[in-house]
């Protein structure tokens, strides 16, 4: 049985990792990683910012997500080339914010409501980040818009071709 070969004998990695690079880099992105930043810092920082008097372990969870959250804002905003498919953390980080002070049991009003809007900031903040590389940037081209080559199927790609004419609800696709 023959394994499929990693990303590094992808045909496309230099052209992958510039677009995601270009993405990384827009202002959009910059200012979604900056925000996420001050989140993760923010939830590092909470339990002694709100006074969770006595409550170890949502303090400990707060703390040591906070630090992840801020690491990978750090990561992406860095490298995004290079850590864009670990983008999916950040809204799940997002969602055990919000769910912390219950699995914890340490649910009081303070803790809830400051768990909670900095959750869904952060839930927010991580659908950004994520959608930051599903983003089509301009003056990049995929395979598929290339005459010639082939589809994830293995079909050729007949897009390119005059005489087939392409779906009007979807320009470049046949």
């Amino acid at each position: 049985m023959t394994r499929p070969a990693g990303l590094e004998h992808h045909p496309d990695l230099i052209e992958m990792r510039a677009r995601y690079e270009q993405a990384g880099s827009s202002p959009t992105a910059q200012g979604t990683d900056g925000l996420t930043l001050l989140a993760g810092l923010y939830l590092a920082i909470s339990p002694w910012v709100v006074g969770f008097n006595g409550l170890s372990r949502l303090s400990v969870s707060n703390l040591v997500t906070g630090v992840a959250l801020a690491a990978l804002a750090m990561a992406f905003a860095s490298a995004y080339g290079r850590t864009y498919g670990v983008s999916w953390i950040a809204p799940i980080i997002g969602i055990w914010t919000i769910v912390a002070p219950w699995l914890t049991g340490s649910a009081t009003t303070a803790t809830i409501w400051n768990n909670v809007v900095t959750g869904i900031i952060i839930f927010l903040l991580g659908l950004g980040a994520v959608a930051v590389g599903a983003r089509k940037m301009p003056g990049m081209t995929s395979r598929r818009d290339r005459p010639g080559t082939r589809d994830m199927s293995g079909r050729p790609d007949i897009s390119g071709r005059p005489d087939i004419p392409g779906r009007p609800d979807m320009p470049g696709r046949p």
